[in-house]
């Protein structure tokens, strides 16, 4: 498996894991009846932020997108977001792009990373984040409504890159 930069003639196999995704409800706040163009416009970040995919044998697996998690005087912290295809759950693609997302951020020299929204319980994603080092800053109680555990906290999770 590979990880590298997104191209526009990606979409058309992004989408597919982007709209199961944002359907299941339980891990991203987005918009479950958005068309394709409106995840386009929220998921492919612009310049100087950077969307990536993971890819095997000519099939994507899995995406990301990085950027800074605010501008101006928070521009020095970075965050990002990611998408695994259900099908390809468990063997290590969330690990590959999150592991990539790290190296970008340290390569264009951000002083941490930050998770603003991790719905507590996504473990498998939780726990992915915490051995990659990342810490549990604070969980805002209630702050997901999940569709089978109703009410569920949003971790707010980083990792210190200087």
């Amino acid at each position: 498996m590979r990880v590298r930069e997104f191209t526009d003639t990606d979409w058309p196999r992004v989408w597919p894991i982007v709209r199961e995704v944002i359907r299941a409800e339980d891990t991203f706040p987005y918009d479950p009846a958005w068309t394709s163009d409106q995840a386009r416009d929220v998921w492919v970040v612009r310049a100087p932020g950077v969307t990536a995919v993971a890819e095997e044998d000519g099939r994507i697996l899995g995406t990301a997108h990085m950027q800074s998690n605010r501008p101006g005087r928070g521009a020095h912290v970075a965050t990002a977001s990611f998408m695994v295809a259900g099908h390809a759950r468990g063997r290590g693609v969330g690990r590959a792009l999150c592991e990539h997302a790290l190296d970008w951020a340290r390569s264009l020299g951000y002083a941490g990373m930050q998770f603003n929204a991790v719905v507590e319980t996504n473990t498998a994603a939780v726990n992915l984040y915490l051995d990659l080092g990342f810490t549990i800053i604070g969980t805002v109680p209630g702050a997901f409504d999940h569709p089978r555990h109703g009410r569920v906290g949003l971790h707010v999770m980083y990792i210190e890159l200087g």
